[in-house]
């Protein structure tokens, strides 16, 4: 009796879509090649064996970057979640037996994120696991979106304040906005402060770029008043440190605030919004169990929180 043989094109299938789908996140085959550890032609040409069996066009190719066909984005919405579920088949069968002790766990947040939000759940995450390796990566909110949308990272924690198709964003986390000062500060001696008062007095903000300077812009100009900068300065601690200088006041998310810091803080929730801070993913992504397992205690410890905790300015006027 002849034994058919399975045809040698079905034997690659899983080397030539795991080349689509890493091209497919990284926007580039060069890129692609290097997150396998591939020559860029051995990639190309899988991509390119891989559209001839299938007779389709995944990619649009304008110069070193590629763009998904509609046909190729189809294909990546049903491939991506088996190429992931079959490179983590090792990990999520120990974890599924009840296992958790090996991994790796890749985390992409911003410094404020990293000092003041996962600090507790981090360490009691690595004293329940400790053989999983975790990863923060320090990067700013585009570079941690960048990272999501390559599968670099199992995910971001961060705040989102527009939201995106191919992300998923769940709150976790609320704070609020305050103003700071130093203690011998003129307004620090007052029981609240007005848009007019904080107007009249240089301020320490981020650079341009992030969020909270475009926050504080459009919170003026809807109230018809300017501002003036003192210092531009990137960091919560490094602007905590200039505003206990008297070098100028901000405005900052209290998140940042520990309760012992050298500063007098006054809520400013009347004029400006809060913020929540939160897990970003991609939408469709299979999370790691050492992944959902973090995101769990995340949830839990915030859950469990006195929001009175959680928020240091909510109802204070402190010097």
């Amino acid at each position: 009796m002849t034994q058919l043989k399975t045809p040698y094109y079905k034997q690659n299938r899983l080397k030539q879509l795991r080349a689509f789908c890493h091209a497919a996140q990284c926007g580039s085959i060069t890129e692609a090649a290097e997150t396998l550890f591939l020559s860029q032609p051995s990639v190309t040409l899988q991509i390119q064996a891989l559209e001839r069996e299938m007779e389709i066009t995944v990619f649009e190719r304008r110069g070193p970057k590629i763009r998904l066909t509609p046909e190729g984005e189809v294909l990546y919405q049903l491939a991506s979640p088996l190429i992931e579920g079959i490179d983590r088949l090792q990990e999520s069968f120990h974890a599924h037996m009840g296992d958790l002790q090996h991994g790796e766990l890749n985390i992409a947040a911003g410094e404020s994120t990293i000092l003041y939000v996962l600090p507790d759940v981090t360490k009691h995450f690595a004293n329940e696991y400790p053989g999983i390796s975790i990863k923060l990566h320090n990067v700013t909110g585009r570079d941690g979106l960048s990272m999501v949308r390559a599968d670099q990272v199992d995910f971001a924690v961060g705040s989102m304040l527009d939201t995106q198709d191919d992300i998923r964003y769940e709150p976790i986390v609320t704070y609020y906005p305050a103003l700071i000062t130093s203690n011998d500060h003129i307004l620090a001696e007052r029981p609240s402060v007005t848009l007019e008062d904080i107007a009249q007095h240089g301020l320490i903000l981020p650079p341009r770029h992030l969020s909270t300077w475009r926050s504080v812009e459009l919170v003026f100009n809807q109230h018809n008043l300017s501002f003036s900068v003192s210092l531009e300065a990137g960091g919560w601690e490094v602007i905590k440190k200039y505003v206990a200088m008297n070098m100028g006041i901000s405005i900052v998310t209290d998140v940042c605030l520990t309760g012992s810091d050298n500063l007098s803080a006054k809520p400013l929730g009347k004029y400006f919004p809060t913020r929540s801070y939160g897990i970003v993913s991609r939408r469709g992504k299979f999370l790691s169990p050492a992944a959902v397992r973090y995101i769990d205690m995340l949830r839990e410890f915030y859950a469990d929180r006195d929001p009175s905790e959680i928020s240091i300015c909510a109802n204070c006027n402190k010097k």
